[in-house]
């Protein structure tokens, strides 16, 4: 089955101080027809967000200088995004993480390292019950 290009012009923001799971996410979802906006930390998310209108964004718990609670929140507090789906991204699949997540605004979790399934799957559940 050939699913190149099945998720064509959906924007996926990937937010997260690893270059490898930054590079490894672009790898994964660019053959699908995704467009991939990278961003190292909290701080270069919040002005690509307004340039580039993700459809979804995907956030690293741990960063430096603002962490993905403090991300998300921000983002979650602007009405313009606050549709927006919020998934966190963390090494640790602790109850008390996606907890924290949930109080920050996100809308999922996903554990580190994700497979390119996992992270398709969850972009199809958000947007494509929108389009």
């Amino acid at each position: 089955m050939d699913n190149t290009g099945v998720l064509k012009g959906i924007k996926v923001m990937v937010i997260d101080d690893s270059n490898t799971i930054r590079k490894s996410a672009e790898i994964f979802l660019r053959p699908f027809g995704c467009e991939v906006i990278l961003a190292e930390d909290g701080f270069d998310a919040m002005s690509k967000i307004v340039e580039n209108q993700p459809d979804i964004i995907f956030v690293d718990i741990t960063m430096p200088r603002l962490d993905g609670y403090q991300a998300c929140k921000l983002i979650k507090n602007n009405p313009i995004y606050q549709s927006t789906p919020v998934i966190m991204l963390s090494s640790k699949d602790g109850l008390f993480d996606k907890a924290r997540g949930r109080m920050a605004g996100s809308n999922d979790y996903l554990t580190k390292p994700f497979t390119a399934e996992g992270l398709l799957s969850i972009i199809r559940s958000y947007t494509l019950q929108q389009n």
